[in-house]
């Protein structure tokens, strides 16, 4: 059975009508809802800072997180049933949503806290943005080298959905070495299930536009300080997903 499924968790829907009418993107001054909801404006994280909102259980290597929490590589961040964290780690962004393991895993040959060489998504979702940098995605069925860009992935034992939101990327079934594909994406173009078990060839398959919206990408790219290379005019967003 597919376990990915349209529910949404109510702060992330309220997160989202936030930004949809416009409490950061196009200029309007920020509501007290979306306040609450937020945190904080969304801006340029500042140094030092790591954590830009967190709800629910989260914790950062098995100890508790709260705001004032630094995460670098070689820390596992997880998000308990309910819960979610918007977090920086140098130029990338993320989001990861409730139920959700994720290992953040350094470049060894050099001495920095903030250069991703690998994202293991152990189990869960996650949203993210990064730019000029490269680094691997690994889940449970799949390899994605990622070129730089903004993605989405669901991970469980079963298979994963990939969403290249813009950029590049090279997927790759774990149990499949016939199953690669180099995708390059201006807007959702591809979005794709990568299955564990499959016949040779047939394990990258491709899926609907799901549980991911322009506002939170545009979201984690102003907490780094940029915005997507996609525009979308207010006016013809309607809501948090499109069907292709």
């Amino acid at each position: 059975m597919n376990r990915f499924d349209p529910i949404e968790d109510p702060r992330r829907r309220l997160l989202i009508e936030a930004l949809t009418v416009g409490f950061f993107a196009w200029g309007i001054p920020f509501g007290a809802n979306a306040q609450n909801v937020f945190g904080n404006r969304p801006a340029k994280l500042p140094p030092g800072q790591s954590i830009y909102r967190l709800t629910g259980t989260v914790t950062v290597n098995n100890a508790p997180a709260t705001l004032q929490s630094v995460i670098r590589t070689g820390d596992t961040v997880e998000t308990g049933k309910d819960s979610e964290i918007v977090f920086v780690v140098g130029d990338h962004a993320m989001i990861l949503r409730s139920d959700t393991r994720c290992v953040i895993e350094g470049d060894k040959s050099q001495a920095t806290a903030t250069l991703i060489a690998t994202l293991r998504l152990v189990t869960g979702k996650l949203l993210s943005v990064s730019r000029n940098s490269r680094m691997q995605v690994i889940t449970s069925s799949a390899t994605i080298g990622i070129r730089g860009t903004g993605w989405y992935a669901e991970s469980d034992p079963e298979q994963t959905y990939f969403c290249t939101c813009y950029g590049r990327t090279d997927v790759a079934a774990i149990s499949d070495p016939q199953s690669k594909e180099t995708i390059e994406a201006r807007h959702h173009d591809r979005p794709v299930y990568i299955l564990a078990k499959s016949a040779a060839g047939r394990a990258i398959r491709s899926a609907p536009f799901i549980n991911h919206t322009d506002q939170e990408l545009s979201l984690i790219e102003t907490l780094v300080g940029r915005t997507p290379p996609f525009v979308f005019p207010k006016d013809d967003y309607k809501g948090p997903r499109r069907d292709y």
